[in-house]
């Protein structure tokens, strides 16, 4: 990941000048007078539209130095385009380069975003047999806002919660079982004014925790749930935050194709977002009582897995008819909302999981959907997804779909029983009933939770979507939103 730092002008090798739209320069004085030339006269010359992220390079001299300019396009400003800015210059300086810019200017939100997408653009897993030996880039604003470091350091503590997830998504499956996933709960938040309690699989079958270990019953690696507490004094709300946290997805007996496979490792990104959520509260300064819940287990097929037509005892003793085994994530999800509705008693509960292929195909990549009982939930969700960059489009919670899910042998069945479309509206109906009267809100981020190649802060593979969203609406005050 690229370093960032805020103050006055400093040596370096390359200076970004800030382009808006229609090719306005954004360069200061101080920045100004490091280039032979002024920045208006460069954009002029590239004809720089000042689309976000557009980049036009080339070397000039300064005093006895060769130094590359970069003309980069910040758009109007707004977050979102200057965190793709932030990105590209990240990419920019990926040789270890050092760069200088005034691209953010002065205001604290501006310089925020910026510093962001350096940060989330720079980011990079790799898994090699010699050491990585690249040097991170650097990158110096130019501000005379004495906000300015405060600014990059909660862009830092943002972006490093959200490496934290992709890190733990982007693992292969191999190492990661459910109880390494536990394992790095407890490492992350060590220090961080979080406890953690482990449920291991004799606690989760004495406790009825029927979901998760019908999933994990067909794997060596048997499931966890992961009990994250963050309760600062005098809180005056608790939100429950739940993540998927399926560190391996076959299918089960209802086997995926081998195409499907490639990018199960990342099925527990939702469970990632929320230990890296609940890693950064504390330096954040969150207000409220924050519980996070990771059902944990690896779906595999065996003689021992569970199978299309068994019903199984969720937590709190509903049953379910299970008609395919791939759609395993609602199960295990049901069994930590019922939970956390009879013994933790939270005010909001929200569940984050890359449920369905369904909300791909609806939404794409750009936005993830949401389903709530709670509009002004709902609404609060949907403003810390524009604010962060992690975008929401509400779905509907269609009560006349509802039928779908009646089962002749048990309570409720988890799936249709034959194809009826609407995939992702019926899994967040199911998920519906076990939340009960709380106010709830499922965020299925199957679309964004994964990206195919860089794209302004994203980069390929998993994207830690939700992390950003969740910080930003519980560093508000989700008390106003029950």
């Amino acid at each position: 990941m690229s370093a960032i730092t805020a103050g006055e002008a400093e040596p370096a090798d390359l200076i970004a000048v800030g382009v808006q739209d229609g090719g306005s320069p954004l360069a200061s004085a101080p920045l100004d007078a490091l280039l032979p030339v002024s920045a208006s006269r460069l954009a002029e010359a590239y004809g720089h539209s000042g689309k976000p992220g557009e980049i036009a390079d080339s070397a000039i001299a300064v005093a006895d130095r060769v130094v590359r300019v970069l003309l980069l396009g910040v758009g109007d400003r707004s977050a979102g385009a200057l965190r793709r800015a932030g990105a590209e210059l990240a990419r920019a300086c990926s040789d270890g380069r050092t760069a200088v810019t005034d691209i953010a200017g002065d205001p604290g939100q501006d310089i925020e975003a910026f510093a962001e997408g350096v940060l989330l653009g720079g980011y990079r897993f790799r898994i090699r047999s010699e050491p990585d030996e690249a040097i991170p880039g650097a990158v110096h604003l130019l501000s005379a806002d004495p906000e300015a470091a405060a600014a990059v350091r909660r862009a830092v503590a943002v972006a490093q919660a959200v490496a934290v997830a992709r890190d733990l998504a982007n693992t292969p499956s191999a190492g990661k079982s459910p109880q390494w996933l536990a394992d790095e709960a407890v490492r992350i938040t060590a220090g961080r004014g979080v406890d953690v309690r482990v449920w291991a699989e004799e606690e989760l079958a004495a406790d009825g925790f029927g979901g998760l270990m019908a999933v994990g019953s067909g794997s060596a690696r048997p499931p966890r749930l992961i009990e994250l507490s963050y309760n600062p004094p005098d809180a005056a709300s608790h939100v429950v935050l739940v993540g998927k946290g399926i560190t391996f997805d076959s299918g089960g007996l209802s086997l995926k194709p081998t195409d499907s496979m490639k990018l199960m490792k990342t099925d527990m990104a939702g469970g990632g977002a929320v230990i890296a959520v609940l890693s950064a509260v504390a330096e954040l300064g969150v207000e409220a009582r924050v519980t996070g819940l990771v059902a944990a287990a690896e779906n595999m097929p065996s003689g021992s897995a569970y199978r299309p037509g068994d019903v199984i005892w969720q937590y709190g003793g509903r049953s379910v008819e299970v008609l395919n085994t791939d759609a395993e994530g609602r199960l295990v999800l049901a069994d930590a909302l019922a939970y956390a509705v009879a013994r933790l008693a939270p005010d909001q509960i929200v569940d984050i999981a890359t449920l369905t292929g369904a909300a791909r195909v609806a939404l794409g990549g750009a936005y993830a959907a949401l389903y709530s009982t709670c509009d002004s939930l709902a609404d609060a969700l949907i403003a810390a997804g524009e604010a962060s960059g992690d975008r929401l489009w509400r779905m509907p919670l269609e009560q006349d779909y509802r039928p779908l899910l009646d089962s002749p042998v048990a309570d409720i069945a988890h799936v249709a029983r034959s194809g009826q479309g609407a995939g992702s509206i019926l899994a967040a109906l199911f998920l519906r009933e076990f939340a009960a009267a709380t106010p709830w809100a499922h965020l299925d981020i199957a679309g964004p939770g994964r990206a195919g190649a860089d794209d302004g802060e994203l980069t390929k593979g998993a994207t830690g979507f939700g992390t950003r969203l969740l910080l930003s609406w519980l560093a508000g005050d989700p008390s106003r939103a029950g």
